[in-house]
């Protein structure tokens, strides 16, 4: 799967995308990035991005053009067969693991990463086919944002995880689903005791154990 990130920032990317499960599913060549700096394809010699809004109001909004001439030279485009372009939105549908399911199934996801107080409205309409947002709240950038989806994405792709079939359990892998307690060695910390069924042997007993404290 190729994963093709367009921001202002590629230096945010260094480290994480070279980090445990990310690097590994590089090295196994099961994912691979691509970094595009959107300020190389700015229309001016000054490298513009940026422009007031028309109509007046707060901070900048992100030009179209050179988001335009970025995808342009990926050789991507909105509606491909197999493939993807969303925007980090403020306005956009919840990113759920759902999504993310669909997305890793992908040959090749773009994302571009919003900024200032927005970006141009024909972005959305024009060059992306879908807007998302990562929660209820304002980031600085778009660039968190998709780190959180790349994450989410990648050890959903065959062969990333050690164990596919602990994803079945997992939290969120069904609807409303939020997984249920769990517990390791030592049997007992201070008077913090472990379930005494968990520790009893009885595979039936502990799946309705874990079946009646799941999270939802």
């Amino acid at each position: 799967m190729l994963i093709n990130i367009l921001t202002l920032f590629p230096n945010y990317f260094d480290k994480t995308l070279h980090s445990s499960m990310l690097q590994k599913a590089q090295e196994s060549n099961k994912v691979k990035f691509k970094i595009v700096n959107t300020r190389n394809f700015a229309q001016d010699k000054h490298q513009i991005t940026d422009e007031a809004p028309y109509g007046g109001g707060a901070g900048m909004i992100m030009k179209v053009e050179p988001i335009d001439f970025a995808l342009k030279s990926l050789n991507v485009k909105k509606g491909q067969s197999n493939k993807k372009i969303i925007l980090t939105s403020a306005k956009g549908r919840v990113f759920t693991q759902s999504m993310a399911d669909k997305f890793s199934k992908l040959s090749e996801l773009t994302i571009i990463c919003g900024h200032y107080q927005g970006v141009d409205e024909r972005v959305a309409k024009y060059l992306v086919d879908e807007e998302v947002r990562i929660g209820d709240y304002v980031l600085t950038g778009g660039e968190p944002a998709v780190l959180v989806i790349s994450d989410a994405v990648v050890r959903l792709i065959p062969g990333v995880l050690g164990n596919m079939d602990s994803l079945k359990q997992e939290s969120h892998s069904k609807p409303g689903l939020m997984g249920y307690p769990q517990y390791t060695r030592p049997e007992l910390y201070k008077d913090w005791e472990v379930p005494k069924v968990l520790l009893s042997g009885d595979h039936k007993k502990i799946q309705q154990w874990r079946k009646n404290h799941l999270s939802k």
